[in-house]
């Protein structure tokens, strides 16, 4: 019996509070950055530890992928307009949509997947 990971929360890191710490900061808030696929719920796009690299100021649109902040946590999940709103998908069936009320829930869009270790193995979203 395979055991699920249990979830790891995500939290932002708080923000520099002198100029020269800002030097010394890891990276930017618009630049890219990657995360491994954790679970089952978008498969079969995206299988469990698959590395995802996110462009947190990427043009979210229907269709995208994405990574949004929603019942207090970040998660992962496909963009879908509906003639109501806006809807977070699942791409596993057995997980529920989620309705959302702006786009303002979105913190990235998914620009690349790739498994670890294999170079060729990748695709680009846009």
């Amino acid at each position: 019996m395979t055991q699920k990971p249990f979830p790891i929360p995500v939290v932002p890191a708080a923000e520099p509070q002198a100029p020269e710490d800002l030097a010394t900061s890891a990276c930017a808030s618009g630049e890219p950055y990657a995360l491994m696929v954790l679970g089952d719920s978008m498969l079969p796009e995206f299988n469990e530890g698959e590395i995802i690299v996110i462009e947190p100021e990427g043009l979210a649109r229907d269709g995208s992928f994405v990574i949004a902040f929603v019942n207090e946590e970040y998660i992962f999940r496909q963009l879908i307009q509906h003639p109501e709103g806006w809807m977070l998908k699942p791409l596993n069936p057995i997980y529920p949509n989620i309705p959302i009320d702006s786009l303002d829930v979105v913190k990235g869009v998914i620009i690349l997947k790739k498994k670890p270790g294999k170079r060729s193995e990748q695709k680009a979203y846009t």
